[in-house]
């Protein structure tokens, strides 16, 4: 222990000052202590004296070496289950599969009766683990008190569940993620993008059902909420993805013209069509020309979009509904998520 303050007036110890706790009389509030100093002065402490207990190095050394042995062994059963469950021995939609069981994890404190869990009353797989991992020097698991068998024993398991949500979820993102990012991505979820932070963004039109039916986004774009228009999001973005929007509304262009081709529309009516049902984009330079003439009816519908000093653009905020998307809704995201910030 270590003397935070004392009332003695006359004693030459110091605030931060170590003793050894000999005996405590629980009636009259006293610790007789044995100071490293030298002096046996004893603490009253319904009189004020204060002092805090120390921690024991060796035994939280010995601790964490139990937690380290845990997670090891947790990683690895985690790896096990994932090849099961949304890996190459699975089976089913392994997409939803790992949504689900991501969500879960993801809301602190909810049972998951999927994954792998630890033991934690089996006292003598507790024996076994303390005598396979505890470090050189600790005492036998037969000297140990009640309650330092069941710290042992709960910090292996602390370590082995901790560490199978950690990499189940990771095993999760893997699946879930376009690209197989295994980052935790929560910060640019729509519900947690802020102004000034990162996101992923799409247009409200963008919901598109794929070959199972599912509604998806063909592809999201990474960028920073800068403002809000009428409820939608503004963003800028580099130039990686501008040149994806621009790329995607062409693609979107071509769709429409091919599909009223398939109806028998052609020649002069075709293209008049189109333009009028969505705007042209295109790069002149390092400036996007954005051409809406025929969509407003109006010759002067042109916007040029330059980037801004930074080399950033804001493509067609406060004229098109984009809105933050869940990354996990995208089939593609376009751009780089920055990492979250780091904690203070």
């Amino acid at each position: 222990m270590a003397l935070e303050s004392t009332s003695d007036p006359h004693t030459r110890l110091r605030p931060g000052d170590e003793g050894t706790v000999r005996r405590y009389d629980p009636h009259q509030q006293v610790l007789n202590v044995q100071w490293d100093s030298g002096s046996s002065l004893s603490m009253l402490l319904n009189a004020g004296d204060r002092v805090r207990r120390l921690r024991d190095a060796g035994w939280e050394r010995l601790l964490d070496a139990l937690r380290e042995a845990g997670a090891e062994a947790g990683r690895a059963a985690a790896e096990w289950w994932a090849q099961d469950t949304i890996g190459g021995r699975a089976t089913g939609d392994v997409t939803a599969t790992a949504r689900k069981i991501l969500t879960n994890i993801e809301a602190a404190g909810l049972d998951i009766d999927d994954l792998p869990a630890a033991d934690r009353d089996d006292l003598a797989e507790g024996a076994t683990r303390y005598a396979e991992h505890a470090p050189p020097g600790a005492p036998r698991w037969e000297e140990l008190r009640g309650w330092q068998r069941d710290r042992a024993r709960w910090a292996w398991c602390d370590g082995f569940d901790q560490a199978v949500e950690a990499e189940a979820a990771r095993q999760c993102r893997i699946v879930l993620h376009p690209h197989g990012d295994d980052r935790d991505l929560r910060h640019v979820y729509p519900d947690r993008v802020r102004l000034g932070g990162p996101g992923v963004f799409a247009g409200d039109w963008a919901w598109t059902p794929n070959s199972a039916g599912d509604m998806r986004i063909p592809v999201g774009f990474a960028g920073t909420l800068i403002e809000t228009w009428n409820g939608w999001g503004v963003f800028t973005c580099t130039r990686e993805v501008a040149e994806a929007i621009v790329a995607d509304q062409q693609t979107a262009r071509d769709r429409y013209r091919q599909q009223l081709a398939a109806e028998g529309v052609t020649g002069d009516r075709l293209d008049r069509m189109v333009d009028q049902s969505m705007g042209r984009l295109c790069f002149d330079g390092d400036v996007i020309v954005a051409d809406e003439t025929r969509v407003h009816d109006d010759p002067d519908a042109i916007e040029r979009l330059a980037p801004d000093a930074e080399g950033r653009y804001v493509v067609m905020g406060r004229a098109w509904t984009w809105l933050p998307v869940h990354p996990y809704d995208c089939d593609r995201i376009a751009g780089h998520i920055p990492d979250p910030p780091s904690a203070a």
